[in-house]
């Protein structure tokens, strides 16, 4: 009896390590992968098969975001000796089972062109009847550092302290270095370094410390760096510095102001131009004035203007008036030929009448007034 119950008690013991070694097996392999964004990952998933593993195999990945209310979803899965392609939107071109055959043993799959949002919990599971297994596995996708802004804060003079900056971004943590350019890297013996902040000081700053300092941004998926010049000058080369710069400042000054003087006096000089008359030619004849008669003149601008003149001054002339009216009268007018006058008066009758003499200014024949 005793013989027996330890012969059954080692059965029973040994039971799960035969099925561990003959039933389907997931291989071991990383559990964790750390990539940067834009890089590409293989998730690792190799399987055996026992004699007893007889059904239709089963391969399925799903992932978990990493936000713990989201529900896991199955990202690919290969099922009837078929492959069925990633029903996830942001996946889809990016993500391929490793071996072109998955049931040959290798479940494994590639994701190309990480991103942030690939970040999470994989879970690989393959099923064979009558059993399964699955193993997980954590993809944290992190963004390396980008190129650093690297300058000077502060004075850059013998005897002064300074302090170099250096700033990356990416996902924390970022670890600065600082290394001097040349023979030696060592920094100088007053340096002092901060490797969260960034930051380099140097205090009592002397001559032997110019020169080309890197900083380089690391975290744990890649890292930048970049290089600053630090140049330590006494305060007697400062000086000549500040006057060659105001110098260059009053001709600059200078160039300006004759460029300005230059453009008024063309611009003045223009105007003048366009504001000079236009020459008046003397050869040019004097249009020819039209014919007049001595008719066109009225009674009343005769008299006007022959108002200043008694009855005593234009006695000389009386003779002359009776023969021009009379001659006047008898007459027929040049612009109306086909009037003719039913009657005349004589001199003497006019003057019986009380007509008063009118003087009529003598004229040329072409009309001009003499």
């Amino acid at each position: 009896m005793e013989r027996s119950a330890v012969l059954l008690l080692w059965v029973v013991m040994l039971y799960p390590v035969a099925e561990w070694t003959w039933g389907l097996q997931i291989l071991p392999g990383p559990e964790s992968e750390d990539k940067a964004v834009g890089d590409s990952v293989r998730m690792d998933c190799r399987f055996t098969l026992g004699k007893e593993d007889v059904g239709p195999l089963d391969i399925e990945w799903s992932r978990t975001p990493p936000d713990p209310t989201a529900s896991q979803i199955i990202i690919i899965d290969y099922s009837g000796d078929r492959v069925y392609e990633t029903r996830v939107e942001d996946m889809k071109g990016r993500l391929y089972f490793s071996a072109m055959d998955p049931k040959n043993g290798d479940a494994s799959i590639n994701i190309t062109r990480l991103r942030s949002s690939d970040a999470g919990m994989y879970h690989c599971k393959v099923k064979k009847s009558p059993g399964s297994k699955s193993k997980p596995m954590k993809l944290d996708v992190s963004m390396k550092p980008s190129p650093p802004t690297c300058y000077v804060d502060g004075s850059q003079e013998v005897g002064k302290d300074a302090v170099m900056k250096c700033s990356s971004q990416g996902t924390p943590p970022i670890i600065y270095t600082w290394t001097k350019q040349g023979a030696s890297h060592f920094l100088p013996s007053t340096a002092v370094a901060d490797v969260s902040l960034g930051t380099l000081k140097l205090k009592n700053a002397s001559l032997e410390y110019s020169g080309d300092y890197k900083c380089v941004a690391r975290n744990r998926v890649g890292s930048s760096e970049c290089v600053v010049k630090f140049s330590v000058s006494s305060s007697s080369n400062k000086g000549g510095k500040i006057a060659g710069a105001i110098i260059g400042v009053l001709l600059a000054l200078l160039l300006i102001g004759v460029i300005i003087w230059f453009i008024l006096r063309r611009k003045k000089k223009t105007t003048y131009e366009k504001e000079q008359p236009f020459e008046i030619r003397e050869d040019v004849p004097a249009p020819k004035s039209r014919v007049s008669t001595a008719r066109s003149y009225t009674v009343d601008s005769q008299r006007s203007s022959l108002g200043s003149m008694s009855p005593s001054n234009m006695e000389p002339y009386k003779s002359h008036y009776d023969r021009l009216a009379t001659d006047d009268l008898e007459r027929p007018p040049a612009h109306s030929p086909n009037l003719t006058p039913s009657y005349k008066v004589a001199v003497p009758s006019l003057n019986r009448m009380g007509a008063v003499p009118v003087m009529i200014p003598a004229q040329h024949r072409d009309g001009s007034i003499v």
